[in-house]
């Protein structure tokens, strides 16, 4: 189904429910007082939404008009790209093909016995399974040279790349790395880059990757840690039309570590730090103790900065979940490596800043995108939604930090909000243009796949 209307108009009772329409802004600002007059010069957005929904629908309500899922910033609109046939938690996405898209392809974070991967239709919003067999699968990229990586989201995660995802139709076998099927081929598990939970994950072209351990510390030993995988040999700009040409065939892996000498671990989350050679044929987990890495609360979703890239900074933010329940509602970190030249070596000298402070309104951060052109950031919410009462997840815009004092982001305003208690939005990106914003309304109530494409951004 591909239906299109404005949201805002399409669900006038949902909007009353919500109170008075006009800008909510939460986190750190720059002094001023940026209210809904002013919300189009710094978000996009004609007006931003006052408060998180608290209604939500029943599953016929949903299934009939998708889009009352939703309820978003006046300025913007929405049209349903997929609903009702896809599978039921699918995170995050890309189009395919990258130059010439025709589809959107999904990760589906379920079983083994469960999708893994869908191919959605841009044309009709028809699904079809073209991988099976991952555990959970998440974190889902294309690599500037031209293939599809994904990642599952669990201990013993694998990265997987796929040459072409419209000519598989296979199953993996996760403990061996065994691909069968048509187009068995076209799928190959990375073990270069070791085994976590994949959610954040970025490439450069250089084939250098990022990514992050969605782990939270437990009983005293630290959370996930954020590693870098440096290839063997780098992505030369040839077409790549074999697996084995990848940069991702070979390489070494290190941990993220803050501090310097005796001057890291607890305590030592942001400001400079190095990476530490880890061993990615041996579980790494471990290695987060014993090689004094750092552990943050479950690393998410991360995103490059595309304004620092184009001045030849490698820069990317990305979200940790944090712990309700004990009142740390998550925090958005940027980690800047330097020039790409420096990023692409071992002796980089990284460096971690605060981009946004959770709140009880702001709280749970899990995907992130950055907007192209304007350069905000738009976070997606992860929250329990019944705790500190009943209220909906919600998407925030996030500004760049401007020219004052501190190093955080401007302000951040609520641009979108569900309608459903039951779930969250996940895997946001947007197109080249940054005028198509594909959104997945995941474990929704209609018990099957929702995306949107949420356009009208300024």
């Amino acid at each position: 189904m591909r239906t299109s209307v404005k949201a805002v108009g399409a669900v006038t009772l949902l909007l009353a429910a919500l109170g008075s329409a006009g800008a909510a802004v939460a986190g750190p600002d720059d002094g001023n007082d940026e209210r809904s007059v002013q919300a189009e010069r710094g978000y996009g957005v004609a007006q931003g939404l006052a408060a998180s929904s608290t209604l939500s629908l029943t599953k016929d309500q949903a299934s009939a008009n998708p889009l009352a899922l939703a309820t978003l910033a006046k300025g913007l609109k929405a049209k349903v790209v997929t609903s009702g046939v896809a599978a039921r938690n699918l995170d995050m996405g890309a189009l395919w093909p990258i130059d010439d898209p025709k589809y959107l392809v999904y990760c589906n974070e379920q079983s083994p016995t469960d999708p893994g991967v869908q191919l959605i239709s841009l044309a009709d919003g028809s699904a079809t399974t073209v991988l099976t067999g991952t555990q959970s699968c998440d974190a889902l990229h294309t690599t500037p040279w031209g293939t599809v990586a994904i990642g599952e989201e669990r201990a013993d995660g694998h990265v997987w790349e796929i040459l072409d995802p419209t000519k598989i139709d296979v199953t993996v076998d996760r403990a061996t790395g065994v691909v069968t099927g048509q187009g068995a081929d076209l799928v190959a598990r990375r073990d270069a880059l070791g085994s976590v939970a994949y959610e954040g994950l970025g490439f450069l072209r250089s084939g250098v990757a990022y990514y992050g351990d969605e782990l939270g510390p437990k009983n005293g030993a630290p959370g996930g840690a954020y590693y870098k995988f440096l290839p063997s040999t780098r992505w030369n700009g040839s077409p790549v039309t074999s697996l084995a040409q990848s940069p991702l065939v070979s390489g070494t892996v290190y941990g993220l570590k803050v501090g310097s000498g005796s001057n890291t671990g607890q305590g030592m989350q942001l400001g400079d730090a190095s990476w530490v050679q880890v061993d990615a044929t041996a579980p790494i987990r471990p290695q987060t103790t014993a090689k004094g890495l750092t552990g943050y609360y479950r690393p998410e979703d991360l995103s490059f900065d595309r304004k620092a890239m184009a001045q030849g900074t490698v820069r990317f933010c990305g979200n940790n979940t944090g712990r309700e329940q004990a009142h740390f509602y998550g925090e958005t970190n940027c980690i800047t490596d330097g020039t790409l030249a420096q990023a692409a070596s071992a002796d980089s000298k990284p460096r971690v800043d605060l981009l946004v402070a959770g709140s009880p309104a702001f709280n749970s951060p899990d995907n992130i995108a950055h907007q192209p052109g304007r350069g905000n950031w738009i976070v997606h919410e992860d929250g329990e939604t019944t705790f500190e009462g009943a209220h909906n997840n919600d998407l925030w815009s996030c500004r760049p930090d401007g020219m004052d004092a501190d190093l955080q982001s401007d302000g951040c305003l609520r641009v979108a909000t569900l309608n459903d208690l039951t779930a969250e939005w996940t895997g946001g990106f947007f197109d080249p243009s940054g005028k198509h914003f594909y959104v997945s309304i995941q474990h929704n109530i209609t018990g099957k796949g929702v995306v949107l494409d949420i356009t009208g951004w300024r």
